[in-house]
């Protein structure tokens, strides 16, 4: 049973592994040709993710949950599809950089709709992109190809933000008192069980808010366990 649940907890891992096997068996000059190819990109995430955690990190810091809801949040509206777009256009590095920033720009407050639209932008109209699609293809092409794919963008960020919900992304549980838990930031030291079982509990090695009464939750307490968490994962906001 512990194997069966270790594959469950790493399924996507498991068939990873399951597919570089088979090419092995079946084509061992593309099971080599592959792996070759993943040590070049892990290679390069392990050069690009610690500068993008640090930005990330920081960017956690100094813009405060009230700025990030009031510009991207869902009562942007227009002001904050215009800014995703903005800051989605205009970051650089590979698209797999923007998943840390988004988690977190999704903790304070962010819009699915707006973490779409700036993973969109990231990915497909990045200024970069743009000015290298001018030189190659010419303006003219480079044009048309930006307003028609900015338009799906936000045809398809549209509806999926209506498919989505909030409770739908991992890594954030959140309650109607104000209580949230980063599970993605969350280390599993247990010092959050341990201190304050009425409301925590780990599960898979990750803290979980458990189901409790509001009235009874004791504020100094709570407050004594969101600083005495090592990575900022728990956050209380009074209502």
């Amino acid at each position: 049973m512990t194997v069966i649940n270790k594959i469950k907890e790493n399924l996507f891992l498991f068939l990873v592994v399951l597919a570089y096997i088979i090419m092995f068996i079946i084509k061992p000059p593309m099971g080599i040709e592959s792996i070759k190819n993943s040590g070049y990109y892990i290679k390069e995430m392990l050069m690009i993710m610690p500068v993008i955690f640090v930005l990330t990190a920081l960017l956690d810091m100094w813009v405060p949950k009230e700025k990030i809801m009031k510009f991207l949040g869902k009562d942007a509206k227009a002001k904050g599809v215009f800014l995703a777009f903005v800051v989605g256009s205009i970051s650089a590095g590979p698209i797999y950089a923007a998943f840390p920033m988004c988690v977190m720009l999704h903790k304070k407050g962010a819009s699915i709709r707006n973490i779409i639209i700036i993973l969109s932008s990231w990915a497909v109209i990045k200024v970069p992109m743009l000015l290298n699609e001018t030189k190659f293809l010419g303006p003219k092409f480079m044009a048309i190809r930006w307003i028609l794919t900015v338009i799906a963008i936000i045809i398809f960020s549209w509806i999926a933000s209506k498919v989505l919900k909030d409770e739908d992304l991992p890594g954030e549980t959140v309650t109607k008192t104000g209580l949230s838990l980063n599970r993605d930031a969350c280390m599993g030291c247990t010092l959050c069980a341990k201190n304050y079982s009425e409301i925590f509990e780990i599960q898979g090695r990750k803290a979980m808010i458990k189901t409790y009464d509001k009235t009874t939750i004791d504020k100094e307490k709570l407050q004594n366990m969101i600083k005495a968490c090592p990575v900022n994962a728990i956050e209380y906001i009074e209502e």
